[in-house]
């Protein structure tokens, strides 16, 4: 049982160069925010292991693509999962958090998602599209995604990427989720400026979509970011489903949403403290 100001880890990288997003202006907001109830120390993604065993839980929040320090994530979890430490988000996420053979998992099931395979022969699954993104399937932020006619989509469809076909969308959208609980949406009216965020309200239909992911996912805590895309007829096709370390955009949204979303990061956080010990996977 932590004491009654139970010290949490914040892991984040304060110079990550992310595309129209500032990590280190969100993360300081919330450090700032969480120090009113926890102790509260932050640390490069490189110094979680050394570190955590001197805290009561370890909050990964902007730490940027593991990609970068694949070895040391692996090496993390692995130390987290054998010690118990409570990791916040929970280190049982399937999606994002477990690479992006969800997308094909998820397909295969039927869900809404953008069509995705990973190999040349499942090609006409994707009805003959014209052009084909191709991105790797432990690929985050963009990093490696082409957009490519089909002839290079086929050569590229080894198995190792994952191939989905290049949507004309209306805009993206992504709902903010704490544990089960929507907190609010934002999306990017204009195509060619992703993070150029507004408020977006959303219907009883666009919710229910969304809660489709958060329930398939599973996780009892932890925040998580449902990205998707309003198809040319209309509908949500599923981009990605963030469960490791989604941006917020914080600054997008107005005061009276931000503090609500802190306080249910907060309230979060007590239950996930006093709650069962995680086990090993």
């Amino acid at each position: 049982m932590p004491a009654d100001r139970p010290r949490v880890l914040y892991v984040s990288d304060l110079a990550y160069p992310a595309r129209g997003r500032r990590y280190c202006d969100e993360d300081i907001h919330l450090t700032s925010r969480l120090r009113e109830d926890f102790d509260l120390a932050l640390c490069h993604p490189r110094d979680a292991a050394a570190l955590m065993d001197a805290f009561d839980a370890v909050v990964v929040r902007n730490s940027g693509p593991v990609l970068g320090y694949q070895d040391v994530y692996d090496d993390f979890r692995r130390r987290a999962l054998a010690a118990g430490t409570r990791v916040y988000n929970p280190l049982t996420g399937k999606g994002d958090m477990a690479g992006k053979q969800y997308l094909l998992d998820l397909t295969a099931a039927g869900f809404p998602v953008i069509p995705t395979v990973d190999r040349a022969e499942d090609l006409p699954r994707l009805s003959g599209a014209g052009l084909y993104v191709v991105k790797p399937k432990l690929g985050a932020d963009s990093i490696g995604l082409r957009i490519v006619p089909e002839a290079q989509a086929r050569e590229a469809a080894d198995g190792t990427v994952l191939v989905q076909p290049h949507i004309d969308f209306a805009y993206e959208v992504s709902f903010y989720f704490v544990d089960d609980a929507f907190q609010y949406a934002l999306y990017a009216p204009h195509t060619d400026r992703r993070w150029q965020l507004e408020p977006y309200e959303p219907s009883a239909a666009d919710l229910d979509f969304a809660r489709r992911f958060v329930d398939w996912n599973g996780l009892a805590h932890g925040i998580q970011r449902v990205d998707a895309c309003r198809a040319p007829d209309g509908t949500l096709l599923l981009v990605e489903l963030e469960d490791l370390n989604p941006y917020l955009s914080l600054d997008a949204v107005h005061d009276a949403r931000r503090d609500a979303f802190v306080a249910a990061l907060k309230e979060s956080l007590r239950r996930f403290l006093t709650g069962p010990a995680p086990t090993v996977a």
